[in-house]
């Protein structure tokens, strides 16, 4: 059996760089970092860059830094410290070094302090509007702010009387001093600095100034020696900032930023501020939420952390963005599983079947193979008697040509049991088929060599006297236009994302547990729901279905 896992690395632009480095010795230790900010829950995306960066450094027996850009506290919290470090591990990693940006705002504070001794930093007083006036426009330079020519000594008196809160939030900023005609907007005189009374999940009341993204990104990977400095391509046009605050700053330690395509998936939205919104309007079950593109949503839906990494391999890292197909991922997650996932019977939408000619009372044990795609799982048990329960759609009574499932006068196989014939159909006042009899031919029997004569059609069931009740959800895509629309996402909301059915699973599921997999026989992948199911109640999340007619690319 060849796993998932034993693949070699295979070759990118990003490795290639650090190969280069090592060999002509620009660096010694290779050293990466995640850097989230705690302001949401980790997607899909993050995965991949979860990926690249720590399995990059382990490659070269180097470090991964997991590192909490926690620079905003108005939106920032600790369950979301705490989901992301469980994110992180569920997807197989560990890090290096556990840090955080608030822990550098003393060394970051003094480092504002010297740009602006350098004249390289000023205290303004612009309303935001008028900034933004000031800065021009793509074809237009901007204008310089009238603060822009304070002394050295009035910055130096202005900055410190921001971080000791004597002025209200937005009153004042610190900028750098750089260039008001560049034509890289990131370049003209961006703000480094801003004033929030509000505390912090870290610092709690200790600061009420805090480093802009742009200014302690940069510092943070200078102080903790990264020497590569992965992001994705919006960050690009940024680089020049990075490599000017790095210089400027006179850091010991010159970090080098690379960007790579984000990840982004059909059929869902990859914006942390879209998928809050999903959770603050209760449009989904929180962030987790089976339908959500979160590594939360994953895990609880099913997917396993080995599908994941096996998937964010084969995308691969590239220089342009692209839209990659969800039915790749759900393809790694069945490649994963048919060989893990034990087999067995569920009826999602049950219709009762009274086997009349079966002895009354009789329980028979009838044996099932546990995966027959891995012989080493072995057998396993299941009861047989009088009473079963089969899906609704496996059976009509007016059946359309080439209907090879039961009806009146047809015969079917049950899975693993006995063929059955129908013979009469109960209704109810209103005519709707509440039950059907059958009856059985005990010559049939599965495993028997019986060859008399061939059905057509198997169909699965559950005998009824032992069957456990379950709850079933299936999933559809939670977007249904692809291409995120900003502004109208909402709008391709699919209201038929999520369906709830009630039916049976078999009796050996009573000792099922939460994240336990399952292959239940023509409807797909399940997994027991970590959120919902206890002593009283048993839910499955359909991972995916059995099938798809996605192809992954020949080499």
């Amino acid at each position: 059996m060849i796993s998932l896992e034993n693949k070699v690395a295979s070759s990118n632009f990003i490795r290639n760089i650090v190969i280069d480095d090592l060999q002509e010795g620009k660096v010694k230790e290779v050293i990466t970092r995640f850097p989230p900010e705690p302001n949401g829950y980790l997607h899909i995306g993050h995965a991949k860059a979860i990926i690249l960066n720590f399995e990059l450094a382990h490659e070269f027996s180097g470090k991964a830094h997991l590192r909490f850009d926690d620079t905003n506290p108005v939106k920032e919290d600790t369950e979301y410290v705490n989901a992301i470090k469980e994110d992180v591990k569920w997807l197989g990693f560990d890090w290096d070094g556990l840090f955080f940006a608030s822990d550098y705002f003393e060394e970051m504070y003094n480092r504002a302090v010297l740009l602006i001794k350098k004249g390289k930093a000023y205290v303004d007083d612009l309303s935001p509007e008028d900034m933004r006036k000031y800065r021009g426009t793509l074809t237009e330079p901007g204008v310089d702010s009238p603060f822009r020519n304070r002394s050295v000594e009035e910055n130096l008196d202005l900055f410190a009387r921001m971080r000791n809160g004597e002025f209200k939030d937005g009153e004042k900023v610190l900028r750098a001093k750089i260039d008001m005609a560049s034509p890289n907007f990131n370049m003209r005189d961006p703000v480094l600095y801003r004033i929030s009374h509000a505390s912090h999940h870290n610092t709690g009341d200790k600061w009420c100034i805090y480093p802009m993204y742009d200014f302690a990104h940069p510092l943070e990977d200078a102080i903790e020696g990264v020497t590569h400095s992965l992001c994705s391509l919006e960050f690009e046009d940024h680089r020049p900032l990075y490599d000017w605050v790095v210089a400027e700053c006179e850091m010991e330690h010159v970090p080098r930023q690379y960007e790579f395509a984000r990840l982004n998936l059909t059929n869902t939205v990859m914006s942390k501020r879209k998928l809050k919104q999903l959770v603050d309007e209760n449009i989904v079950d929180g962030w987790d939420d089976p339908r959500m593109p979160t590594i939360a949503g994953f895990r609880r839906r099913g997917y396993t952390p080995e599908a994941i990494r096996a998937f964010a391999r084969e995308v691969g890292v590239a220089r342009s963005n692209s839209t990659v197909d969800e039915k790749m991922l759900e393809h790694f997650i069945r490649e994963d599983l048919k060989l893990k996932a034990p087999r067995t019977m569920a009826v999602l939408n049950p219709l009762k079947v009274v086997i009349t000619n079966y002895p009354e009372g009789q329980v028979e044990m009838l044996e099932a193979e546990i995966n027959p795609e891995n012989e080493e799982m072995g057998n396993r048990q299941i009861p047989f008697s009088r009473e079963i329960y089969i899906e609704q759609d496996d059976f009509m009574e007016n059946p359309p040509n080439k209907y090879f499932r039961l009806f009146p006068g047809n015969e079917v196989r049950l899975k693993n049991a006995y063929f059955i014939k129908c013979n009469d159909v109960i209704k109810d006042a209103d005519g709707n088929v509440i039950e059907i009899h059958c009856t059985y031919d005990p010559e049939t029997k599965s495993g028997s060599g019986f060859t008399g004569r061939k059905v057509k059609g198997t169909i699965h069931w559950v005998e009824a006297t032992q069957a456990v009740p379950a709850e079933f959800r299936l999933y559809e895509p939670l977007i249904l236009d692809e291409e995120e629309n900003e502004g109208t996402f909402l709008d391709n909301i699919n209201p038929n994302s999520l369906e709830v059915l009630n039916g049976f699973v078999e009796p050996n599921m009573k000792e099922t547990k939460p994240q336990d997999k399952y292959q239940f026989f023509r409807h797909g992948y399940f997994n027991v729901d970590s959120k919902d199911t206890n002593g009283d109640k048993l839910v499955f999340n359909r991972i995916v279905s059995l099938k798809s007619s996605f192809e992954l690319p020949k080499a």
